[in-house]
């Protein structure tokens, strides 16, 4: 039986074309992999074949989830197939749980308003539910919240609630892209294992060709809402017939052209030592002091000026919260921070205002970095209140201009909102406000984890190239080991609050000599491992072999 059949899908949103002519199949126990850009119109496919697409949206064409007609259904017939028939499993499971309902009654939600069960019986489907997705009681009991739980372990509790009912399709939109590669290669893997178990098919939207190239048997290549390539996963990587194929595929590889930095003279840009920072636990008794859980414990590392290196680890590793420790956003409770030479944090001690000029972030999300009611030369001045004589009139002016050239970007750009931008060009908006004021040290975290293939080359070249012509240090921090590898000259492996290797990238790759190293990289996607790997022998998630 066929699990999704999609014919001549054609979307337009309030009359704007979104998607035209789009064929797409899946069968029960097979996995299709969904590839395109930003915008490609792959999520837009997901939605419209769970009928939860924006008002002023009109759609033609045939979709039939387990062979009944989608098109043909009333709302009340919709509510019944979504979750019964069709599930979708969304990429930010946090959003997609609600924060004041325990994960037992939210997976119990989704049996009782299809079947009618009684709570009782509903939580004793849900808890096996769990147990099948790798949460089990004696760790995971049903009266656990969302926001006690690791991003992954929600991930689960989201993959619970969609195959509480035993679907016969599965959607994923982008299940792993905010995971580190660890928590990924178990999400891939249990996603893989539900499909051989159920005979349920699989839908995986995703912009990581490593990940589809591992898992999918067949795969659609989406370009401005067209399928432009779609066959068996080999077929299609080894022809790649269309131009748009063959540029992601180039970008997914993509190397930015760079020089090391030659050995430099004076004191490091930054030098980290003895950094401890700790929080307080909940207390266990009335009279008891709360304990305290070592988050960073005794870290030590330099930067050169011109490096850029990279910190790597799973999350809960103590990678953000180094960050922050660095940028002074928390205080330190052990060790010193030296910038320049000089002292810049230490235990009860912060920084100067004007100190902070000299180190600059790069977010994740550059979106939720800014304040959207703000223009862009606003937004990319922000910084010039650390300095003790901010520019004025003309000499503002100039520096504003000048930062947008030097990520690509016009003077048109200056007046517009941050709304109006692509993913991509915000990214570079965020990196012009780092730059304005001409800061030593960029710490980037996860800068580019969420951006499409050919932004994030495009990214990687450009700070790459600012990094060679203005001497910038870098601090990389990202669960994207193929990234951190493209970009860095040195890298450095945190775990448990602790550095357990580093050293010059190439080196930590090729020979890595701690344990936990080499789980990293054998749990990283490869595409070049996953397509040369016997057909019956890939690893579910075309990982490298350990």
């Amino acid at each position: 039986m066929t699990a999704l059949s999609v014919s001549g899908l054609t979307l337009a949103i309030h009359g704007t074309p979104i998607l035209s002519d789009v064929d797409l199949t899946v069968g029960a126990g097979e996995i299709v992999g969904i590839v395109g850009e930003s915008g490609s119109g792959k999520s837009m496919t997901a939605l419209s074949v769970m009928q939860l697409l924006p008002h002023g949206s009109q759609w033609s064409g045939s979709i039939k989830v387990a062979g009944n007609d989608v098109g043909a259904m009333t709302e009340t017939e919709l509510c019944g197939m979504r979750g019964r028939d069709a599930a979708m499993v969304f990429q930010e499971p946090m959003t997609a749980l609600n924060p004041v309902q325990t994960i037992g009654d939210q997976v119990a939600e989704t049996i009782r308003i299809h079947t009618g069960t009684g709570r009782r019986e509903a939580l004793a489907l849900a808890r096996q539910t769990l147990d099948r997705v790798g949460l089990p009681a004696d760790r995971f009991p049903l009266d656990r919240y969302p926001h006690e739980l690791s991003g992954g372990q929600r991930q689960r509790v989201v993959i619970a609630m969609a195959i509480a009912l035993r679907p016969k399709l599965l959607i994923a939109d982008e299940p792993t892209t905010a995971l580190d590669v660890t928590t990924q290669a178990q999400i891939l893997d249990l996603l893989s294992g539900l499909v051989r178990e159920e005979g349920m098919g699989l839908m995986l939207i995703t912009h990581d060709l490593a990940v589809v190239a591992g898992l999918a048997d067949r795969i659609a290549i989406l370009q401005h809402g067209s399928v432009v390539e779609s066959g068996a996963t080999r077929d299609v990587f080894a022809a790649m017939r269309h131009p748009y194929t063959r540029a992601l595929f180039s970008a997914s590889a993509h190397v930015p052209s760079r020089t090391p930095p030659p050995a430099a003279d004076g004191p490091p840009v930054l030098a980290v030592s003895e950094v401890v920072r700790e929080y307080p636990q909940p207390r266990r008794g009335l009279f008891h002091r709360p304990p305290r859980f070592r988050a960073v414990d005794g870290v030590s590392f330099e930067i050169a000026r011109g490096e850029n290196v990279g910190l790597v680890g799973e999350s809960g590793c103590g990678k953000s919260t180094l960050a922050r420790a660095i940028l002074a956003l928390d205080p330190l409770d052990g060790g010193e921070i030296r910038l320049n030479g000089e002292v810049f944090s230490s235990a009860g001690d912060g920084p100067r205002m004007t100190q902070r000029a000299g180190v600059q972030v790069v977010f994740q999300d550059p979106y939720g970095s800014f304040n959207p009611r703000h223009k862009v030369r606003r937004l990319v001045c922000e910084p010039f209140h650390l300095l003790g004589s901010p520019p004025r009139g003309a000499e503002l002016e100039a520096r504003m201009l000048r930062a947008l050239e030097a990520v690509g970007l016009s003077a048109g750009d200056a007046d517009k909102y941050i709304h109006e931008f692509s993913g991509g060009q915000r990214q570079r908006i965020a990196i012009a406000r780092a730059l304005i004021i001409e800061p030593s040290l960029i710490v980037l975290d996860e800068a580019v984890s969420a951006l499409d293939v050919s932004i994030r080359a495009q990214i990687l070249d450009l700070l790459a190239e600012l990094s060679g012509r203005l001497d910038l240090s870098y601090l990389f921090i990202s669960h994207d080991l193929t990234v951190v590898r493209a970009i860095t000259d040195r890298v450095m492996v945190m775990k448990a609050g602790r550095i357990v290797e580093e050293g010059p990238t190439t080196r930590v790759f090729e020979d890595p000599q701690h344990p936990y190293t080499r789980s990293l990289i054998a749990a990283t996607p490869s595409l070049a491992a996953a397509l040369a790997a016997p057909a019956d022998r890939r690893a579910p998630s075309g990982r490298r072999d350990a």
